[in-house]
């Protein structure tokens, strides 16, 4: 059985892609004369630039929050040299594969002296706090029923849990063992529960949420009861592009998650549009965040 997972295991990604794409074209198709009519005012351009500001703002912040993460590792790295890292690697996320971001990280606090181990860590748990973040404000946001809330709070507990000293430690521990084989190893360990960066990741959510929130705007307006709804729908939407294996920057899965949740609030062909807005807004603010640092890190050498 595990011999005949790992042979379809690679071909998983690409029918995710495929069928989420598929109904992507397919949603786009039967609603195409709604998105056509679709028009942006002179206020939801502004709208629109306030939602590019605010994205832009939350991958600095969360470049920031990685930083916190590296601390606690006591890794030999300064803030503005990890915001100008994070910030360049993260477009990398849209290559086949995802993980060329978590790779090019590790790989430039490595060649800064850091640790390997620590550096690997730190990749691991900042996509776990930010699920974790994202299912709590799903949570709160009230977004599922009573069934999938249940299973929604096990699994925010179980993340929660697995990143504890008490747990997380042994298990690093014993990773090592297995790895030394009698060798000498490095030694990290978390010294205490990450907090501090698990609420960065709370803030980080909130500030992609209120980018789409601003997008939204840009084609319709929003009544402020909806909001924390609204916020609920795109964490959920946002975490399963993060998790979902075969969406390089959860590209299509979010986007279908999006439509399907907010399908009996707003028109199809309105939400379709939004979507598509948003996703154009955050890749350009993570070309821009990547060009930023660029120009920031050769300021700094001259």
């Amino acid at each position: 059985m595990a011999k005949l997972w790992s042979s379809l295991k690679p071909y998983l990604r690409w029918v995710i892609l495929g069928g989420t794409l598929f109904f992507l074209a397919k949603t786009l198709k039967d609603h195409a004369g709604e998105v056509a009519a679709i028009r942006i005012a002179g206020a939801g351009w502004v709208s629109l630039a306030i939602a590019f500001t605010i994205t832009l703002l939350a991958h600095t912040w969360s470049g920031l929050v990685w930083n916190w993460i590296l601390q606690s590792f006591q890794q030999p790295v300064k803030p503005r040299w990890v915001i100008q890292v994070y910030l360049k690697t993260n477009i990398a996320k849209y290559l086949p594969g995802n993980v060329w971001h978590y790779y090019g990280r590790i790989s430039a606090v490595t060649e800064a002296g850091g640790s390997l181990g620590a550096a690997t860590l730190s990749v691991l748990l900042e996509p776990l706090l930010m699920a974790a973040a994202a299912l709590l404000i799903t949570l709160l946001g009230g977004q599922l029923n009573t069934e999938h809330r249940i299973w929604q709070v096990l699994g925010l507990a179980a993340i929660l849990l697995a990143v504890h000293p008490l747990i997380l430690n042994p298990i690093l521990q014993q990773l090592r063992r297995m790895k030394s084989k009698g060798t000498t190893t490095e030694v990290f360990k978390l010294k205490q529960y990450p907090f501090l960066p698990f609420l960065g990741e709370l803030g980080f959510v909130v500030l992609r949420g209120t980018g789409f929130l601003f997008v939204l705007l840009a084609l319709t307006p929003v009544n402020p009861s909806l909001i924390p709804q609204l916020l609920s729908a795109f964490s959920l939407a946002w975490v399963l592009g993060l998790v979902v294996p075969g969406a390089p920057g959860g590209i299509g899965v979010f986007e279908a998650t999006a439509i399907a949740l907010l399908n009996g609030q707003y028109p199809t062909g309105l939400i379709l549009s939004v979507v598509a807005l948003f996703r154009m807004v955050s890749i350009l603010a993570e070309v821009v965040a990547a060009g930023l640092a660029t120009f920031s890190e050769s300021l700094s050498k001259e």
